[in-house]
């Protein structure tokens, strides 16, 4: 495994790596040799109290690994806000919101007060948190962030909602995160990655895909009206429309946004890119070895939006539109917050947001590479997605 030129992990962090190489490691044994890359994903990221995101290294911000547009500071979220607020003023006052990933809270903070000065907020808010230490670093923050009647809306269950709900399913930043099959060509077959041992370490090896994988290699093909090259590698979510029915549940009238880098199909799987979209972030650097210090670093592949206009679809929600992080923001109350943001006194806080502002829609920035869907179910949400709809990609 080649360490990129990255800076290296301390003792302590070397040791939990390797308390989760060893656990890796059993799961390879106890298979018979290898594991898919999917499966050494999610234990890389969700091991209990030892993958990336179960565990209790800092992630976000200058000293983690990387940063997710809340925080940045409040624009993202006030953005957000505004483009749901008319949703959950349809549902009424037993509307609900749930957050997928709560990060540090910075978020829920500033999401919560905006809906509370438009009048949209929701009875519940759910944020749906799978670390421990997020979850005790969300409740602190906004404990002491949010006036009492904000913070008793706010709750962390163990899972999706139980019962039928009406209300937001918001995800930024989630679906990339999911641990993804990776697939490539071989003499017109379809081979699966997977992760063998390799010395102390791990290696990857093409295997036989299994009829699951294969036959959604071979849907992808049909909707794209063309074949994969001999040779081309990539991620497919195979698992996509389950999860989708999963973290809605019982959701029978409102909308689910989700933000994320990613393409349509046809770019996705674009013939130039031959070798997927897997990376893998450590001290805000990206390389390409997933394998390198299981637990200490992000692992993404970027998602395919067509696919998840399907998924949706398929769960019974209409897509309300699709769009560029840019476009998003700017049709939902960018206008305002600029406005608000030009009237501030302290010189220095106002540079902080307008370079805020910068890194969220400059297409060299967070503005075009991240892309934003709306799923509507019941209710009007496409008036969120006017500004640079791109639907018609997909």
């Amino acid at each position: 495994m080649k360490s990129f030129d990255l800076p290296p992990p301390d003792a302590d962090a070397l040791a939990h790596s390797a308390r989760l190489t060893q656990l890796i490691r059993a799961q390879i044994d106890a298979h018979g040799g290898a594991i898919p890359f999917s499966r050494f994903m999610e234990l890389a990221l969700y091991a209990p109290g030892l993958g990336y995101y179960s565990a209790g290294a800092s992630k976000f911000g200058a000293s983690g690994d990387f940063v997710t547009a809340p925080e940045l500071g409040p624009v993202f979220a006030a953005c957000v806000a505004e483009a749901v607020a008319p949703v959950l003023q349809q549902i009424g006052p037993q509307a609900r919101f749930l957050e997928l990933g709560g990060g540090t809270g910075a978020f829920a903070e500033v999401a919560l007060k905006r809906l509370l000065e438009l009048d949209a907020l929701p009875d519940r808010y759910a944020i749906l948190e799978p670390s421990a230490e997020l979850r005790h670093r969300q409740r602190e923050r906004l404990r002491e962030r949010l006036v009492p009647p904000l913070f008793d809306l706010v709750e962390w269950p163990d899972g999706p909602f139980g019962d039928e709900w009406e209300g937001v399913l918001f995800a930024n930043e989630v679906i990339d995160a999911l641990p993804t099959p990776r697939f490539t060509i071989r003499d017109e077959e379809i081979f699966e990655e997977h992760i063998v041992l390799d010395g102390e370490g791990f290696a990857r090896q093409w295997r036989p895909a299994d009829d699951f994988l294969a036959n959604a290699v071979r849907q992808a093909e049909r909707r794209l009206e063309r074949r994969f090259e001999e040779g081309y590698r990539s991620e497919l979510l195979p698992q996509l429309p389950y999860w989708i029915q999963a973290v809605s549940g019982g959701l029978r009238r409102g909308a689910m946004l989700f933000v994320d880098y990613g393409y349509a199909r046809a770019e996705f799987y674009a013939p130039q890119r031959s070798d997927g979209t897997l990376r893998a972030f450590y001290r805000h650097r990206m390389h390409g070895d997933p394998l390198l210090w299981p637990g200490l670093q992000d692992l993404t592949a970027s998602v395919d939006f067509t696919a998840l206009a399907e998924a949706g679809v398929a769960a019974g929600f209409d897509l309300a539109g699709y769009c560029s992080q840019a476009s998003f923001l700017l049709g939902n109350g960018l206008a305002g917050v600029l406005q608000r943001i030009e009237g501030l006194k302290d010189e220095v806080e106002k540079q902080r947001r307008l370079t805020e502002v910068k890194k969220l829609t400059l297409p060299s920035e967070m503005g075009e590479r991240f892309q934003v869907m709306g799923l509507e179910k019941e209710v009007e949400f496409g008036v969120a997605f006017l500004a640079g709809d791109l639907s018609h990609r997909l």
